[in-house]
């Protein structure tokens, strides 16, 4: 986590998201660039592009001087601003570093635009390659103490552990190893049981505090949301589950509730590389 990518509208809730990037830049000693995207000037006119532009450069010196007393390294916050589709652009800039992760609000009423995050951000999250960590509405955690981990059946669902451990190792946290399910079936109950296990022992060997448990439920969603505000967690981590049809990237039904329903924030992370029994791996490293 070397580099930390915000999407800023200048909403109270896009400044939450601000916050709770600053908790991990600060952990990791990692760059921190707030991003905002304008429209193109062609659907504004020039003038009010330009216009624009200027009201951005002067809030985002007012959040600079507000934040880098709180920051570790005045010389690595920054900010740009930017042009084009808002969730393409925000990517874009995730991409052009190495080892950087998206820290984004699901919510926001700009008062530049009418509209900047909501479904912006769930784009952002279905399009990312990189990790995103998002929040909605109400307190930022001053610290990450206990992490959510949901297992599930699918072959994916181990590929959030490598960033996971990482976060728990630099915080200290305890990690809730969940088995989750809508069912109690025999061969489902045995592969929870394995990928549960074998995601405890990795949590071991690096001296990672963590505890396991299985919970069956009806609508996983609920069941992992109950869990994480019964046990006061502070960050859920979650696979996502997309599709590109007809250009159009489609965020799957269980993250795009998690992300508008947890009270927490939410880690998620896109499946990549090739997935190989008994490893985690990904681009083309296993663990």
């Amino acid at each position: 986590m070397k580099h930390i990518i915000v999407p800023v509208d200048f909403s109270e809730e896009s400044i939450n998201g601000l916050r709770l990037a600053l908790i991990f830049a600060n952990k990791f000693k990692a760059r921190l660039q707030m991003v905002y995207v304008q429209k193109l000037p062609s659907e504004l006119g020039r003038v009010g592009f330009e216009e624009e532009k200027r009201r951005a450069d002067i809030e985002f010196e007012k959040l600079i001087k507000e934040f880098s007393p709180k920051f570790h390294d005045e010389s690595k916050f920054e900010y740009i601003v930017k042009k084009g589709k808002i969730y393409r652009e925000i990517v874009n800039q995730a991409q052009a570093f190495e080892d950087s992760v998206i820290v984004s609000s699901t919510h926001g009423a700009s008062g530049f635009e009418e509209f900047f995050m909501g479904s912006n951000s769930f784009k952002i999250v279905s399009a990312a390659g990189n990790p995103v960590i998002t929040i909605r509405h109400g307190a930022v955690p001053r610290e990450i103490k206990t992490i959510i981990l949901p297992i599930d059946i699918s072959v994916e669902t181990r590929q959030k552990v490598l960033l996971t451990a990482e976060i728990a190792k630099i915080f200290e946290a305890e990690v809730h190893v969940l088995g989750v399910s809508t069912t109690k079936a025999e061969d489902i109950d045995a592969k929870i049981e394995a990928y549960s296990k074998q995601v405890c022992e990795y949590l071991k060997e690096r001296d990672i505090k963590y505890v396991k448990h299985r919970l069956v439920g009806e609508n996983m969603v609920s069941t992992i949301i109950d869990y994480a505000r019964d046990n006061e967690a502070d960050l859920v981590s979650i696979m996502t589950e997309q599709s590109e049809s007809l250009a159009n990237f489609v965020l799957g039904s269980y993250a795009q509730q998690m992300l508008n329903k947890s009270p927490v924030p939410v880690l998620s992370i896109t499946p990549k590389g090739t997935f190989v029994m008994g490893t985690f791996r990904t681009s083309g490293a296993s663990y």
